[in-house]
């Protein structure tokens, strides 16, 4: 079976062609989000053109999903004009097969699952770290998805209730403001205002005051994990984005958390997500999979 992939992210556009169980034919294109919804779906629509003789698409997507009706709930100013957007309307018609439609974080965690960090667990959960923070949980093997299919909204956790005002910003005081990478460069910035992103950050982590900075930066990671650990119970934890992939965080967040919490959850596992930029593909392959046979 042959299935066209999409994942559209902020800054690229990921896909590829899903067959024999392995990815294929792999492309990025820029995603160019300020220009709106509709230049993004152009964009697919033009990706997917390329692609012949498949017999399902699987689009895994930022912004909050319905994954019944296969359209965006909700997207930020990052993605101006995608709210809304009837995505799987759009291209059924076009390419008259089955198209699934899902969450990016969502999608990412059923990739890990199958394929990568989550295989073997029937229950875990899923968070990445970078310009925000974004959140998935599977129960059964299968995506949680909550009553309006925005379940997961993990980064929306109020870590700092001293410094909420919705009517400034929504998520003010919330886990995303402290725990992103975005805002680890920020925090750095504020005393290192030549630091640009967070690879120069760890490059120079043997510098006292970064490490430092990079320690309280954990520190509010392991705030939005502790509350998680105490709700959900999971066996397992999986934690992506590239700082991620960055030992000493992993390491430090694993012995933090230790420390935070009952020692009744103390078996959950804490571990890196393996499948890189392929996980969001590889699940979205997995979602059309399943939507195909619910088809036949």
């Amino acid at each position: 079976m042959r299935i066209a992939v999409v994942d559209i992210g902020g800054t690229s556009v990921k896909s590829g062609l899903w067959e024999d169980d392995r990815l294929t034919d792999i492309r990025e294109t820029d995603t160019n989000a300020s220009r709106g919804g509709e230049y993004v779906m152009q964009t697919v629509l033009s990706i997917l053109r390329e692609q012949k003789d498949v017999q399902a698409i699987g689009i895994s997507t930022a912004g909050q999903v319905n994954s019944a009706e296969g359209s965006i709930v909700y997207a930020n100013e990052n993605l101006p004009g995608y709210t809304g957007m009837k995505i799987r309307e759009r291209l059924e018609k076009e390419f008259h097969v089955p198209v699934a439609v899902q969450n990016d974080v969502n999608s990412a965690a059923v990739g890990e699952g199958y394929y990568g960090a989550g295989k073997g667990h029937e229950n875990f959960l899923c968070l990445t770290y970078g310009t925000g923070v974004g959140g998935a949980i599977v129960t059964g093997g299968k995506i949680y998805s909550g009553a309006g299919y925005s379940a997961g909204e993990f980064g929306a956790i109020v870590v700092h209730p001293e410094d909420r005002d919705v009517s400034r910003d929504s998520f003010s005081g919330c886990y995303e403001r402290y725990a992103s990478t975005t805002a680890l460069v920020q925090l750095l910035r504020r005393e290192y205002p030549e630091i640009k992103n967070g690879r120069e950050i760890f490059a120079r982590l043997s510098e006292d005051g970064v490490r430092v900075l990079v320690d309280q930066w954990i520190g509010e990671i392991v705030y939005g994990l502790t509350t998680l650990v105490h709700i959900f119970n999971p066996s397992l934890i999986i934690l992506g984005g590239g700082v991620m992939e960055q030992p000493y965080v992993l390491e430090k967040v694993k012995a933090q958390l230790k420390g935070q919490i009952m020692s009744s959850f103390a078996d959950v596992e804490i571990c890196p997500a393996k499948l890189g930029n392929t996980a969001g593909m590889l699940g979205a392959a997995q979602e059309a999979l399943r939507h195909w046979k619910t088809c036949r």
